[in-house]
């Protein structure tokens, strides 16, 4: 993802909305339906294209006993809220 830890971190909880959660170092754990979303992320060196330059965060996202309904539709609200601007 193209942004920084900290932006990560404000962005977590709207983004998870209604569900729990909690957070650990460079981890956190959401609960849905019977089963939880176990996000981990990593700060990566920045993308360089000539003069500009983009944090990168690497997250993985592990569903574990999520069905697929609840899992897209968890993903759709959750992208819409770390989206950035653009077209």
């Amino acid at each position: 993802m193209a942004c920084t830890e900290a932006e990560w971190l404000q962005w977590l909880p709207r983004a998870v909305g209604e569900h729990r959660y909690a957070l650990q170092a460079g981890a956190a754990r959401v609960r849905l339906e019977e089963g939880e979303l176990r996000l981990q992320w990593q700060v990566q060196p920045p993308r360089v294209i000539a003069l500009m330059r983009l944090p990168r965060l690497r997250v993985s996202f592990v569903f574990v006993q999520v069905g697929e309904v609840a899992r897209q539709a968890f993903m759709q609200r959750f992208d819409l809220y770390t989206q950035r601007g653009g077209g």
